[in-house]
């Protein structure tokens, strides 16, 4: 047992280290995504423990409202929803401090019985071997899951099993400034679909003052390593090798490929045309510069549409696009990756506990709590009996922006390129591509050497965590 948990805290210390050898990158806490929650007030008042119930800690990493209101919410309604389980949520900050608590809580006994964690730790998450994989509890009780979302089942589903329930999911879509469109003689309902239309619009949208000073860039991307991976998915590239690391264990990265190189030197044709604005690293620092007016265009997530459209209200108009693709014939063979995170149910605690773990999963995941989830949050609802609540057609008919999401996912075909990469050492592979991207639009590098310096690094990256493993 003592050699187990040391391998255990090794792969874990292994995986933060080398994260935290790479550049600095924006934090890695859930976004909050909403400024305010529709029909959320105060946290919920604590429901009374009832007597003889099993008690289940919830570790999450959503901040903001959505941590503070949306969160305590739904773990009330579970509580009283029934008498047997007791579930309480905490705060943990960011994924990364959330992996770090569970690093210590391994050596101390202290860890939760369902935890929140991001896309990008599945494979840690896996190899670890300290969840319950949920399809356990599906088989166990033959559980529905027809209900949810596929391309959620496909990314975390490992090795043939679903390891974990998706719960905040969302991925990239194009916003823009309607008016600005007006402006310069576009029209605000048909906004750029492929690389070249985001070219020619952004050249018309460019605004500069009379000394030659931009006052308004046409497109503005956050130099994001999840926003490269999305890019390179609807260019119908792999960002590594086996298929993606779900056909067999990864062994390099695959991303320097020509899909690759395209997309970073269309970025950077942008930026050297005087189009494109780098507001850094920070999508927080990009999609401020929009709702400023500063850029008419960016690319961010959707479930930041809630906080865009209260930020924006009383400026401009909001539009909503597809995640451009390099072609139109891309969209009939390529789409997005999901994003976001899912609930693991760690084995270290009691059995009785596990049971109530899954409780409160299929409660978080039912249609009713979805809905709720998706206007409070702006997630998708992982659910699709969600969209059938009226509470959700209801918000969906006052905010018809968010259909655009909704039919990106269901647009998107279920492939080993859609389900994403699966590597141990995600948060440093993007923190790698960042420095390559940053690189080639500072003119220090091009994009072939940028890329493939990164791609080096981020092997060599993936053969040191496999040796952990092994």
């Amino acid at each position: 047992m003592k050699r187990a948990i040391l391998v255990i805290v090794t792969l874990v210390a292994f995986a933060l280290a080398i994260s935290a050898c790479a550049p600095a990158a924006a934090p890695t806490t859930a976004p909050a995504a909403v400024a305010t929650v529709p029909g959320a007030t105060a946290a919920p008042t604590s429901v009374p423990v009832p007597a003889g119930a099993t008690k289940v800690t919830f570790w999450h990493s959503q901040s903001g409202d959505v941590g503070g209101k949306v969160i305590p919410k739904m773990i009330s309604d579970f509580n009283a929803s029934q008498t047997k389980c007791f579930a309480t949520a905490t705060y943990q900050g960011s994924y990364d401090d959330a992996l770090n608590k569970l690093k210590a809580g391994l050596q101390s006994g202290d860890i939760p019985t369902v935890m929140q964690l991001y896309d990008i730790g599945t494979k840690l998450m896996v190899d670890l071997k300290v969840a319950t994989p949920m399809q356990d509890f599906i088989d166990k009780e033959k559980y529905d899951i027809s209900g949810i979302e596929p391309n959620l089942l496909a990314y975390y589903t490992v090795n043939g099993k679903l390891q974990s329930m998706p719960f905040n999911s969302s991925n990239p879509m194009l916003y823009y400034n309607k008016d600005a469109f007006k402006a310069a003689g576009l029209d605000p309902n048909k906004p750029p679909r492929t690389f070249d239309e985001v070219e020619q619009y952004a050249q018309k949208l460019t605004k500069k003052d009379a000394s030659g000073q931009v006052t308004q860039y046409g497109v503005s991307f956050a130099i994001y390593g999840w926003f490269f991976e999305q890019f390179l998915a609807v260019s119908g590239g792999y960002y590594t090798n086996n298929g993606n690391g779900r056909d067999s264990i990864a062994t390099a990265a695959t991303f320097n490929s020509p899909e690759g190189l395209a997309i970073v030197n269309w970025w950077k044709k942008m930026y050297d045309e005087g189009v494109e604005g780098n507001y850094g690293r920070n999508t927080t620092d990009t999609r401020n510069a929009f709702v400023a007016g500063k850029t008419a265009m960016i690319i961010e997530s959707t479930a930041a549409l809630t906080s865009l459209l209260d930020a924006t209200q009383g400026k401009f108009g909001l539009g909503t696009g597809f995640y451009p693709r390099p072609n139109e014939d891309a969209y009939t063979k390529y789409g997005t990756i999901i994003g976001g995170a899912s609930l693991w149910i760690l084995n270290g605690r009691p059995q009785a506990e596990q049971d109530c773990g899954w409780q409160l999963v299929k409660f978080l995941s039912s249609p009713p709590e979805q809905a709720y989830w998706h206007i409070s949050s702006g997630y998708y609802p992982t659910n699709k009996a969600g969209y059938d609540q009226q509470t959700d057609k209801d918000w969906r008919a006052k905010y018809p922006q968010f259909q655009t999401a909704i039919d990106q996912l269901h647009m998107a075909p279920n492939t080993r390129i859609t389900q994403g990469g699966l590597i141990g050492v995600f948060p440093t592979a993007r923190q790698t591509v960042e420095v390559a991207i940053e690189s080639v639009l500072q003119g220090k590098a091009t994009a072939k050497d940028a890329l493939d310096k990164a791609a080096s690094d981020v092997t060599q990256a993936i053969v040191q965590y496999n040796q952990t493993v092994k």
